[in-house]
């Protein structure tokens, strides 16, 4: 079986996405697919390409066995929705061209969305190709966009939901990444196949005793300090303030220390808001590879886990839910919906706080401190319910078998 995988967003980039699509990819091919990869030169999250990549307009790489395929993109640090726009349609052109003139005929592509916009590419291959496609949806768009207030024009939203219902339809089988974007999609098309790929964890990968560095003692953290993580994306929808305003409640509390590590477009905002409130009880880090982010997870004692208070995101499932709780580290999630349901109610991985409220953060985080046994205790489940439900072997299985039931 030729499988193609479409998505502007792929190793070496580091990101929930690219993780996730390399991992199924490896897995598929283990099954004995021949897999290839479409994809943009690396430039996430920095958005500069990475210097390898410089001037070139496509390059292919095996990666692992992997059909790299890489092509021209149009990057800008700038926000402005059109800077985005231009962004967005400049890898649906040059992914066009190359899937075109350089790739072959496959059984499946596998679009990545977002950006919804690479979906214009995937249906022009798929017919094209004579290709069956599998349109894998990880974030509600243009739904996403409006709630979080990052678009606002009505003909734009407009037009952007008459694409996202054309290329359902025009889909041989949809994905989404949570029961939330299942459950949406299959109540708007009832006729179509839509199947649940969550995300997952390779177990073997955050293993303790692969790691050979202490991230804690080389960044200079006694053996007491209780660290509370957060590592990813500094985005809108993480609503990280609320970390900052709860480790100004805390101040009283020494050993108590949050560290955010990554970048991101409210980074700024997040270190300005560190100085008008004076903690220094939180320390900023700039984002690591996905080889350096074990020993930064086994350095911590809590990860915390938020999103903005919006309906949106009761179906959301944070992709560092999965890593954290591999190692054994508890989370104070800050989500409600789907993933309270799975890893607090379920799962007893942690504890839930109200999403944006730093005051029930707080007092969360002082029930962990304080309690070492149920610290431990929470962390011996979480790894027990992501061994049981969650590893990546699991998801690639069964979506291999789901696939080849739909030939």
């Amino acid at each position: 079986m030729k499988i193609l995988i479409l998505t502007q967003y792929f190793p070496p980039e580091v990101g929930a996405p690219q993780n996730r699509l390399y991992e199924l990819a490896v897995r598929l091919q283990q099954k004995g697919a021949d897999i290839s990869i479409l994809t943009a030169m690396p430039n996430y999250p920095q958005m500069a390409i990475h210097k390898e990549y410089k001037g070139k307009f496509y390059d292919f790489e095996d990666m692992n066995g992997l059909h790299v395929h890489r092509t021209w993109i149009y990057v800008s640090k700038s926000k402005s929705i059109i800077k985005r726009l231009i962004n967005y349609f400049s890898f649906v052109k040059t992914s066009f061209w190359v899937g075109l003139f350089k790739l072959s005929k496959f059984d499946y592509i596998i679009c990545e969305s977002p950006p919804l916009f690479l979906g214009i590419t995937a249906y022009a291959l798929k017919i094209i190709k004579g290709a069956k496609l599998i349109f894998n949806v990880s974030d509600l768009w243009p739904e996403s966009a409006e709630k979080l207030g990052l678009v606002n024009n009505k003909f734009f939203l407009k037009s952007a939901t008459v694409l996202e219902e054309f290329l359902y339809k025009k889909s041989d089988l949809i994905s989404g990444q949570t029961q939330g974007i299942v459950q949406n999609i299959s109540s708007r098309f009832p006729n179509k196949k839509v199947y649940w790929l969550p995300n997952g964890v390779d177990l073997n990968y955050y293993k303790t005793d692969t790691i050979t560095t202490n991230w804690r003692l080389d960044n200079k953290f006694s053996d007491d300090d209780f660290l509370l993580i957060y590592a990813g994306i500094i985005g809108h929808a993480q609503g990280l303030e609320v970390i900052l305003n709860a480790a100004n409640e805390l101040k009283q509390h020494p050993k108590i220390k949050f560290i955010i590590v990554g970048s991101g477009p409210e980074k700024e905002m997040l270190l300005q808001l560190k100085a008008k409130l004076n903690t220094h009880n939180v320390l900023f880090f700039d984002a690591v590879t996905k080889k350096e982010m074990p020993a930064i997870i086994a350095a911590a004692n809590v990860a915390v886990i938020p999103l903005k208070r919006l309906d949106l995101f009761k179906g959301a499932i944070p992709s560092k839910i999965f890593e954290n709780l591999a190692m054994k580290k508890p989370i104070l999630l800050g989500v409600e919906g789907e993933a309270k349901q799975l890893f607090i109610d379920e799962g007893n991985c942690g504890l839930a706080f109200i999403p944006e409220d730093a005051n029930d953060l707080a007092n969360q985080i002082l029930i962990l401190f304080n309690n070492q046994n149920t610290l431990k205790q929470l962390g011996e489940n979480g790894y027990q319910y992501v061994e049981k439900k969650f590893t990546r072997d699991k998801i690639a299985n069964e979506f291999w078998e789901f696939i080849n039931s739909n030939k």
